[in-house]
């Protein structure tokens, strides 16, 4: 028996419109419960433990922006009239003349996405620093209703509504006949949404980019700073590198950014980190060559400021996406600078700059935001979190915070202190670099400064009394050998400790079966612990304390610093 051929008609063009018109009302249903979570419990809850002084209501309020606007528009206005919709939809098939109503309220999204990546931010930050608040977020977060989800996942929601609107819009665009009387209202809202959804699109891709930034950092073993908005991966994978003494391939991971490549040695352990970062390379003044080696198939050649590496890649085809990768981020770096330096020499053509003589006693003009892509000062690159935009009130260039930590009374201005950059301030003050430095305090050298000129350094794990261990980057500097200085980081502009070492007793034997590497300094109540990576570096440290104790200058045992890269894996007699 034949079935009836009902079974074989396909879905009409109208139930396919009814389809993608029902979805959108399922999937606002289902945002708008998501919206609830954000504004009614996690926002609200927050808000509560906040007016208890448990840290600022401001803070709180800068994390959800304007969701309970956003909240308050999809579940009173869009969600009703959709389910109005659908229940007469056979009257009433439509749903652009809706969505165009959307328009007024996307600048609500806009201010909601331009916040996004500060309010990611502020939650990582006050999750670590603040028990009171990750303790609310945490107990948030085990309801049911949460589904298994974090705080930051249900925030991303908005950022990708947006988007889903215009997928569907586009869909139902695609079915929808052009005489149909909903043509023009749903082509207008797609229009409309599009753009808004551009800027959603972005802010997503930055998301993702931050996360994929994470990963690589903890395999890393979170000793490379490169959890930088400004940073962006555009390729890694495995590669052999040629020695120069016996042409042997060995193995090693590189991970291309925007701005440097990172040459790995795999580490091959369970636990930890994947890779140790053997050179940093900098894209600025970097060359591809392509080489040929008889012997060893598929070769090209990195040349960049810190070192000159031979690779080898898999097969041809790797070795060519290698070589256009490289290139092509080489090129877009100097694209940018480019577009710096014209708007250097666009501004001097158009707009004479305030002299010299002439600086804190005229107003100088402005450059513009959008003229500069980075620092006009140290050439670093701007972004919205860590690297913002500033002007010295003297010149008028556009400068990042570091570079305009400065304060200059200014002539024309009646003689009040204003923002400057380093070089007007030292030229309005009359300070030099040398001057500067013995202004600092003790804590406010910089950790590069340090480090470039010390005697060792190195990151050692930390404890003082009966806190927990911590990781410290350690520097024991030329210029200052009897103090050990403590970083939180290799580039902090600011030590979190320093240790007068003269006096202390050092007690190097180990303790702890976990921490084997361990020392100890003693003076009258004062206990500081120590340890290293490997008794290799431990010794290292040893030898120049055993001396600082004692008030000896430790400046004989190494000509040249003592760095990471010295551990925790000894180089090969082959590698270059």
């Amino acid at each position: 028996m034949m079935p009836p051929a009902s079974i074989y008609e396909t879905e009409t063009n109208e139930q396919k419109l009814h389809k993608i018109a029902n979805e959108l009302l399922l999937t606002e249903r289902a945002y708008v419960n998501r919206l609830d979570l954000l504004d009614q419990v996690f926002y609200c809850k927050l808000l509560e433990e906040a007016n208890r002084g448990s840290f600022p209501a401001e803070m709180v309020n800068k994390i959800f922006s304007n969701i309970s606007s956003i909240n308050a528009f999809h579940s009173k206005f869009l969600l009703p009239e959709l389910e109005k919709r659908m229940q007469e939809w056979e009257a009433t098939p439509r749903i652009g003349d809706i969505l165009q109503k959307l328009a007024p309220f996307l600048k609500m999204y806009g201010e909601y996405v331009k916040g996004f990546d500060n309010a990611m931010e502020l939650v990582k930050n006050m999750t670590e620093r603040i028990p009171q608040f990750k303790s609310v977020v945490e107990e948030i977060q085990k309801q049911k209703i949460c589904g298994n989800l974090t705080l930051q996942h249900h925030m991303l929601e908005p950022v990708q509504r947006i988007p889903r609107y215009e997928m569907l819009l586009k869909d139902y665009l695609r079915k929808l006949p052009p005489d149909s009387p909903d043509w023009n209202d749903a082509k207008k809202s797609l229009e409309i949404i599009s753009t808004a959804a551009s800027h959603s699109n972005s802010a997503i891709r930055k998301m993702e980019n931050l996360k994929k930034l994470l990963e690589i950092y903890e395999m890393l073993g979170e000793e490379e700073d490169i959890v930088n908005p400004s940073n962006e991966l555009i390729k890694e994978g495995q590669i052999l590198k040629l020695a120069a003494r016996n042409t042997s391939a060995q193995e090693r991971y590189l991970f291309l950014f925007n701005n440097m490549l990172l040459y790995c040695v795999p580490r091959f352990s369970l636990v930890g980190s994947k890779f140790t970062v053997r050179t940093r390379v900098g894209i600025d003044g970097m060359k591809i060559v392509e080489t040929h080696n008889e012997e060893y198939p598929h070769t090209f050649q990195v040349s960049g400021k810190e070192r000159t590496l031979e690779l080898q890649a898999s097969s041809e085809q790797d070795k060519e996406e290698w070589i256009k990768a490289l290139q092509q981020t080489i090129d877009a770096f100097h694209q940018r600078h480019e577009t710096f330096r014209n708007a250097i020499a666009k501004d001097n053509d158009m707009h004479s700059e305030v002299s010299t003589a002439e600086l804190g006693k005229r107003a100088p003009r402005w450059i513009r935001d959008n003229e500069v892509t980075m620092c006009m000062k140290c050439k670093e690159s701007f972004n919205a979190l860590t690297r913002r935009r500033h002007h010295c009130r003297a010149c008028g260039h556009v400068v990042c915070w570091k570079c305009s930590d400065y304060k200059a009374q200014l002539e024309y201005d009646g003689g009040k202190l204003n923002k400057v950059c380093k070089d007007c301030y030292q030229i309005i003050s009359g300070f030099t670099d040398s001057e500067e430095k013995k202004r600092k305090g003790i804590l406010e050298i910089e950790s590069a400064e340090v480090s470039g000129n010390s005697i060792v350094c190195s990151f050692l794990q930390y404890m003082e009394k009966s806190k927990p261990w911590q990781k410290a980057w350690c520097v024991i500097p030329k210029q200052d050998p009897l103090v050990l200085y403590m970083y939180g980081a290799p580039q902090d502009v600011r030590a979190q400790a320093t240790i007068p070492l003269l006096g202390y007793v050092v007690d190097d034997m180990p303790k702890s079966a976990d921490l084997p590497h361990s020392f100890k300094l003693t003076q009258s109540k004062s206990v500081h612990s120590f340890a290293a990576d490997s008794e290799e570096l431990k010794q290292k440290w040893l030898k120049i304390i055993f001396l600082a104790v004692t008030g000896e200058t430790p400046d004989g045992p190494n000509k040249h610093p003592a760095t990471l890269d010295d551990h925790p894996e000894p180089r090969k007699k082959s590698e270059c």
